[in-house]
């Protein structure tokens, strides 16, 4: 069992790369040059998460009830037919379609492959083990997410349809590594009953209620999720406005990955010697500082600022799913990992339309600046009392 189980870690981590591969994430320059709207795009996007919203816990859910490995494999199948639609689009709503799958594939995976990984060390008792695992998995994460954005960052003014058949290509190789993979099993202690679905949402239920730190957790690295993947998304629309060439895109993809791979590395560090209301506290003023720095409407800051924002969004995710590992078990650990990313979705619908109407109305600057503003009027109405355990 023990030889095993870090064979299921090693194809976990390769189906991360896959899964993960960034080749589409310059979607919002691809749909500005098939014609769409910065308001069609910004639906666009809301439809996503809208989507995922509505599909996040079911899949959870599924996960728990039936295998990770099974969302896993269906979540590609939804990705490879995101890709193929987009590809024939020519209207808003296939558009609008294709992102309804992308959420799907989107939901399906997030929170399983790191349960998966997490269950996959219990039996041998290897759980002490998982903030570094989680922290490869993020690497992994960075190192994708680049490769696949370089790649399109010299299609951009070539054949950038071509980032779409690439996805299809990649998508099939997740799907072998699916097959490959081995579904960890947990032993138990006392024998219990098969869990139904309904068990599962009850029991998922009781420890959100009961636990005020991970619903705390949770809410917050949803907004702070938000903010960070809005940043990035109109950077792209900045980039397009100001002719950034495909050389500089890819450029500055790459100097973002090698500093969140440098700020990932440190995350099993950072954890053992900062609490979690320290870390929280700090990533608040890390944050609003970043946002009120952007008024000043300078590319070069800008930029720099877009770099940064990058690696504070690469910091949170291994070290909160850490926490969120540890106050989970095993049973609902998909689904309740499932709920954290609804959350996400939800900040997403409610933030990414209304910072969108402030760029477009004013600028990106002033956008960013005026959502600075207000974290920042919402840290001083609570007075910084973030209830969190150390």
């Amino acid at each position: 069992m023990k030889n095993k189980y870090p064979s299921t870690i090693a194809k976990g981590y390769t189906y991360t790369f896959f899964s993960f591969f960034g080749i589409t994430s310059l979607w919002v320059i691809y749909l500005q040059m098939q014609g769409l709207t910065l308001v069609e795009i910004g639906l666009c996007e809301s439809i996503f998460h809208v989507a995922s919203f509505l599909f996040e816990v079911p899949s959870g859910v599924l996960a728990d009830r039936f295998s990770y490995r099974f969302s896993l494999f269906w979540g590609r199948i939804a990705a490879i037919l995101s890709a193929v639609i987009i590809l024939m689009a020519d209207s808003f709503w296939l558009f609008a379609l294709s992102f309804v799958l992308s959420a799907l594939s989107y939901n399906l995976q997030s929170g399983t492959i790191d349960a998966l990984m997490y269950d996959s060390l219990v039996a041998p008792k290897l759980t002490d083990r998982f903030p570094k695992v989680i922290s490869n998995l993020n690497v992994a994460i960075e190192f994708s997410q680049t490769s696949g954005v370089v790649i399109a960052g010299f299609l951009v003014h070539w054949h950038f349809e071509l980032t779409y058949v690439v996805a299809i290509i990649i998508g099939v190789f997740g799907l072998i590594t699916v097959l490959l993979m081995q579904e960890p099993r947990i032993p138990k202690s006392v024998e219990t009953p098969e869990q139904t679905i309904r068990t599962i949402v009850i029991m998922a239920y009781r420890t959100l209620k009961n636990n005020r730190q991970l619903r705390g957790l949770m809410g917050f690295q949803a907004l702070f999720d938000g903010v960070c993947t809005s940043y990035f998304f109109y950077f792209q629309s900045l980039m397009e406005t100001h002719h950034f060439s495909g050389t500089l895109i890819s450029l500055l993809m790459v100097i973002s990955a090698g500093m969140d791979i440098i700020g990932i590395k440190l995350t099993p560090w950072i954890q053992k010697r900062l609490s979690k209301s320290t870390l929280v506290m700090s990533l608040s003023a890390a944050l609003v500082c970043l946002l009120l720095l952007s008024w000043f409407n300078w590319i070069p800051g800008l930029t720099v600022l877009f770099l940064t924002s990058q690696l504070l969004g690469a910091l949170i995710e291994p070290i909160f799913s850490s926490y969120y590992n540890e106050l989970i078990d095993s049973e609902q650990r998909a689904t309740l990992l499932s709920v954290a990313s609804v959350l996400f979705s939800a900040s997403m619908i409610v933030l990414f339309p209304l910072i969108g109407w402030l760029v477009q109305t004013w600028t990106f600057s002033m956008g960013f600046g005026i959502i600075g503003c207000i974290i920042l009027l919402l840290l001083i109405l609570n007075k910084f009392k973030l209830n969190f355990a150390n």
